[in-house]
Formats: C-alpha cells, structure tokens, sequence
C-alpha cells in the first residue's frame, strides 16, 4: 500500500512512517519541509496523488483559541484533496478522553477533528492514545521551579510514543473503521505520582508538592484520561522506557 504520511517527521509520525516500510508498504513523509502546508493546501495534490491511504499526524502549533481553527482549516483541505485523488482511507491521531475534558480548548479542538473527518467524504478510522511518555517533562515544566515540582491527582494511562506509532500503523494497513480505536499504556498513575518516579529516576532533588488547581491537567475529572474496558493496552511500562 502506498500511505501518505502528513506530519510524517515528527514525533510519531516519522516513527510510523519506519514501521509502514519495514513491513513493506511504501510510507512517504509529508510536512512542512517537504513542501506541504496543511493550512493553505499548497502541495496536497502531489502529496496524496496514488496514496491508498492518509494518515494526518499534523498538530496545531499552539493549545489556545487558536488551535480549532487551525484543526478546521487543515481537516477542510485534507479531505476534499484526499476524495479528489482517490483516497480510500483517512485516519486521524486523537485522544483519550478527549470528549470528556471541554474546558480544554485544545481537547474540543480535537473532538471537533475527529467530527470533522466522520462527517467527511472518505472512509476513515481515529486512533485515541492516551498521554504520551514523551511528554512528562513538558507537563512538569509547566508548574515548577528550581524547587519544587507542582502536580495534581489527576489519573493518567500514559503510552510510549513507540506504542502509539505502532497502533497508528496497524489501523492505517487495515480497513476503515468507520470508529474509534482506543489503546494506552499498562499502568495508571496520577499526575503527582508520576512525578516523583520520573524525579526519582532522573536523580533529580525537586520536590514535587501535590496542588490539584496545577497545570491544564486540573480540570480533567478522575476517569477523564483513563482507557475503558475496550481500549487495547500497549506492553511498555513506564520505568521501563525510563530505563532505555
């Protein structure tokens, strides 16, 4: 299969393209280095012309106000381009909870994504991970200093980013789902939890002070984050990828 990769040299995305073409499958990496821009859609044609199936990986460049339109305009560009070219698979990269988190701005932005590729023209599939590994030392940056790390009890399932590109590469070689796949990491935590053992391992000597108003991950209520009963659990727990 030939799979259109937007936002294919990023984090996940150049990832999944590795994954497509060691199984054999032709995975071609498109971004803005490449000469592709999402919000004018400069360079679709090219980008989706013979692709069997695209997957958008592309994320908006800030988690404020600005972040709908940006979902709105790309979304409203991709899949017109994809219907034109012959496309027969659209999947997009959401979020765990995503619905359930709406005084989060970027997470309605997310939701509005996936609404947005549902009611499109090209059969489609949404992969919804929970938060990413990666992303740890961004969550504590936010509400610390030379100190103190400031957490709260929200609960997390959080997943490799190598987990992720895994399960984004099986729905993009499969058929549409015309749903959601859900997958996460084996171990739940909370936020000021996860802290400490990332603290620990590090050998870093902050301390980190529970504060349930701290960081944008304070107004997800308790199960918000958390997989339910379907989602399929990734094997890499989280003080073993510490220990890579």
């Amino acid at each position: 299969m030939k799979i259109a990769v937007i936002g294919g040299t990023g984090l996940i995305g150049s990832q999944v393209v590795k994954i497509l073409n060691a199984g054999g499958h032709e995975a071609v990496p498109h971004s803005s280095s490449t000469g592709l821009d999402l919000l004018s859609g400069k360079g679709l044609p090219e980008a989706l012309a013979g692709a069997d199936v695209v997957v958008n990986l592309t994320d908006s460049p800030t988690f404020d106000e600005a972040s709908p339109a940006f979902f709105q305009t790309t979304m409203d560009n991709l899949l017109p381009a994809a219907k034109s070219a012959g496309v027969g698979h659209a999947v997009v990269l959401s979020i765990v909870g995503a619905d359930l988190v709406p005084d989060l701005v970027y997470y309605r932005a997310k939701v509005l994504q996936e609404d947005i590729l549902k009611a499109g023209p090209v059969p489609y599939s949404i992969v919804r991970a929970t938060q990413f590994f990666e992303f740890m030392d961004a969550v504590m940056s936010w509400t610390s200093d030379d100190k103190t790390v400031r957490l709260p009890t929200t609960r997390i399932q959080p997943m490799a980013s190598a987990d992720v590109a895994q399960a984004v590469a099986e729905v993009c070689v499969g058929a549409p789902m015309r749903g959601t796949r859900n997958v996460a990491g084996p171990e739940v935590f909370t936020l000021d939890e996860l802290g400490r053992i990332t603290l620990a391992a590090r050998g870093d000597q902050r301390t980190v002070v529970t504060d349930n108003n701290a960081g944008k991950y304070a107004v997800a209520s308790s199960d918000a984050l958390i997989a339910k009963s379907d989602a399929v659990i990734a094997q890499t727990t989280y003080r073993d990828w510490l220990a890579r």
